[in-house]
């Protein structure tokens, strides 16, 4: 199966060219990149037995230099990295002061330099945002639009990259250089703890994006579209920035809460940054007011509910829907930001659907927070 010459947007993937892709909705985030190649849920299912490789090649790319990029970093966004080995990689969130999410990004050091990728309609102004704040520092953030991200899911997806002379790292957020040399500029894979327990991305370059492609896709991996990604994503329960999320947003909320380790964005054991003062004080004595958990829809209803409707219980406002797809085995589901009050069995309505929660989906809230605890040793509870 090769690629056909049909002329496509200057803005788009050159993927798209493949045959039986489908490009993915102006209006969506994932606009010029493939949405499906005919079958969304042969894909889908591909991406879980088997292996899918996946065209993300609109996600922003930049780079941070400098001797003191980690160091610097550290000090403005929620995840402590400032010791972040060589060859690992993190999760990570920029806070305004409020401790609200304004912007979630995936950072690899490998061969001196830290790679950033994240949302592409953000990505600018995160990346205005960090060369603004360099000041004397030793870091240089500036864009890399010459690489781009694929990634590869699925239970045969080590084989596959192996079998493409690429190596497969064993250990959620390593990384590994895709030359043989150790050389930086051939890209590299990264293993991510999400979306299905075998997940892959790969940073290469741009140049080389059909190549990558085209050599998974012939090793065995199946053609696949953001459709999959977003419905393993959202059966995953993990947050997109700017989908997901609001300007309300705070980390609490969607679980991004916990150490590099515990596939969080921000830890809790790290010096001053903005935000941190919301962050410390809804860990030690509060609750979040909204918590996001999974919704089943009514695949009988007359359309679907959009991005951004309001969630509703008994005619009254309980939360925002998020992200909302056809899963191959779960069906029509969502994402939602709900009260943290609302009972599960609560009956709900999202735009033209009922909806239902998802017991296994919301989060435990039976443990004793450190401050409360120490309020009420104090008080002799």
């Amino acid at each position: 199966m090769g690629f056909v010459s049909d002329s496509i947007d200057s803005n788009s993937s050159p993927l798209l060219t493949l045959p039986g892709a489908v490009p993915s909705p102006e209006e969506s985030p994932d606009s010029g990149v493939a949405w499906h190649f005919g079958n969304p849920f042969g894909e889908q299912r591909g991406a879980v037995a088997q292996a899918a490789v996946i065209d993300r090649s609109n996600r922003f790319v930049f780079a941070i230099s400098g001797e003191e990029r980690l160091t610097w970093l550290d000090t403005i966004s929620s995840q402590r990295v400032k010791d972040l080995p060589d060859g690992t990689s993190a999760e990570n969130l920029s806070l305004d002061i409020n401790g609200r999410v304004e912007h979630h990004f995936v950072q690899t050091d490998i061969g001196g330099v830290t790679w950033i990728d994240t949302e592409a309609a953000s990505g600018p102004a995160l990346l205005a945002f960090l060369q603004k704040m360099v000041f004397w520092s030793k870091a240089e953030p500036r864009e890399r639009a010459d690489f781009a991200v694929i990634s590869l899911l699925g239970a045969e997806s080590s084989a596959i990259l192996q079998a493409v002379g690429a190596p497969a790292p064993e250990k959620f957020y390593d990384a590994a250089s895709l030359a043989d040399t150790g050389s930086i500029d051939a890209g590299f894979v990264r293993r991510m703890p999400w979306p299905g327990a075998h997940a892959f991305d790969l940073l290469v370059p741009r140049a080389a994006l059909v190549d990558w492609f085209t050599r998974l896709r012939d090793a065995g991996a199946v053609p696949a579209g953001t459709w999959t990604y977003e419905a393993l994503r959202v059966e995953s329960i993990r947050p997109r920035v700017g989908v997901d999320t609001d300007v309300k947003t705070i980390p609490h909320e969607v679980r991004w809460i916990g150490g590099v380790s515990e596939s969080g964005a921000v830890h809790l054991e790290k010096g001053c940054y903005r935000g941190q003062e919301t962050v410390a004080r809804v860990h030690n004595l509060g609750r979040p007011p909204r918590h996001l958990v999974l919704l089943h829809l009514d695949g009988s209803a007359d359309g679907r509910p959009e991005t951004g409707e309001t969630v509703t219980a008994g005619g009254r406002t309980v939360g925002r829907l998020g992200t909302v797809v056809d899963h191959f085995e779960l069906g029509p589901i969502a994402l939602a930001l709900l009260k943290r009050t609302i009972p599960v069995d609560t009956e709900l309505v999202a735009g033209p659907c009922a909806a239902s929660i998802d017991p296994d989906s919301v989060p435990d809230y039976d443990d004793v927070q450190a401050g409360r605890a120490a309020i009420d040793r104090l008080k002799g509870r």
